[in-house]
């Protein structure tokens, strides 16, 4: 389904009812956004993984501006700041006061950065392997430096810097790095681990110019910085952290759980970046048991 706000069309796809029969009424479930990670993601890595969750909340996955099923625009248009309004634009394009947000990696990002813009539409924040500034750049490249093989070093050189060329450069990447984002792979992959990557990432439509507005010298990821404002953020937040995590260091959800009011932190210690995937059955039995407790629980 589209929706065409703030002079684009954003995809977005529901999942799980809205409304269910509890006794003699018929009882709204929480209605959870799904921000993907990139920038330059797409909805479609999140599937099947969150389809159980679907259970408790209605899911409403989207596709940023330019990635996935999404309208493409110039570079200039692929910012946190449009992709923030186009959450909010969504809430009002669906009739909806307040949702939860799913974010991971850069998801979380944009969950982080909306939650501190409009906290007064925020039911919940679920915060996967992400960071509340800035800092996560310098952080990542000190591991990659240590932990990195050379040829992961060179493409990530060109990822952290906004210098990809193509979206096969961008799925390239992905494929060389895989052993960073997942603590349980072979940190040698053969040209079949690679092609599987290669073939998972073909089924979802990345952007390449979105990450690249993000990590290009004077890119937004270069200055974002919300830390000082989680403080307005007082709806119950749930951070997932994988110890190993490169990109987004465990310091970083330290930091996170020490500014929000209301938050659990959980370190899942034998992942990395791909906390859901790595520990998929905690996962799910860590954010259902949030949501049951502090999500529905409390209406």
């Amino acid at each position: 389904m589209y929706a065409k706000i703030n002079g684009t069309k954003i995809y977005f796809d529901v999942e799980g009812m809205g409304s269910v029969p509890d006794g003699p009424i018929m009882r709204q479930k929480p209605i959870c956004f799904v921000l993907h990670g990139g920038p330059g993601g797409d909805h479609t890595l999140y599937k099947p993984y969150l389809t159980p969750l679907s259970e408790l909340m209605q899911i409403v996955y989207i596709d940023n501006r330019g990635s996935g099923f999404s309208d493409e625009g110039s570079q200039s248009t692929y910012t946190l700041e449009n992709n923030v309004e186009d959450v909010e634009a969504l809430l009002d394009y669906l009739g909806l006061e307040k949702v939860v947000i799913l974010g991971q990696s850069y998801g979380g990002i944009t969950a982080l950065s909306y939650a501190v813009k409009y906290p007064e539409r925020i039911d919940g924040l679920v915060l996967i392997s992400t960071s509340s500034s800035y800092r996560f750049l310098d952080r990542s490249k000190k591991i990659l430096e240590e932990k990195g093989t050379e040829e992961q070093k060179i493409v990530a050189e060109k990822a952290l810097n906004g210098k990809f060329e193509s979206n096969a450069d961008y799925f390239n990447y992905l494929a060389v790095t895989s052993s960073l984002y997942t603590h349980s792979v072979n940190p040698n992959p053969t040209q079949e681990d690679i092609q599987m990557m290669q073939d998972a990432m073909a089924r979802c439509k990345v952007c390449y110019q979105a990450a690249n507005e993000g990590f290009r010298d004077q890119g937004f990821l270069r200055s974002y910085d919300v830390t000082d404002q989680l403080q307005k953020v007082t709806s119950p937040t749930l951070i997932i952290t994988g110890r190993h995590d490169w990109i987004a260091p465990v310091q970083e959800s330290f930091e996170m759980a020490e500014n929000l009011p209301d938050n659990e932190l959980v370190i899942f210690e034998h992942s990395s970046h791909n906390a859901i995937s790595e520990e998929y059955e905690r996962f799910l039995s860590t954010v259902k048991g949030f949501v049951e407790r502090r999500l529905i629980g409390q209406k």
